[in-house]
């Protein structure tokens, strides 16, 4: 097994959803005002330190980490 002990990785978080413009409509309410909901939060990364691991041969091949980005938002107040 080869040994490395130096690697070049790029960490990138999630982008943040999108909100959305939506407005309350129900039969009898003539201006139900705005229902909206937010977009969701990206996702974040976390770098952990593991005493088991001696070489950083696994970066080697993978270089690019990305984490989740969130949802966009609902009608109904929903949360993306």
């Amino acid at each position: 097994m080869k040994f490395i002990d130096e690697s070049k990785i790029e960490v990138f978080a999630g982008k943040g959803g999108n909100g959305i413009a939506s407005f309350r409509r129900e039969k009898y309410i003539d201006k139900g005002g705005p229902d909206g909901g937010d977009g969701g939060r990206g996702g974040s990364v976390y770098a952990l330190a593991d005493r088991n691991i001696n070489t950083l041969v696994d970066f080697r091949f993978v270089r690019s980490y990305k984490a989740r980005n969130g949802e966009s938002g609902r009608g109904s107040d929903c949360y993306g």
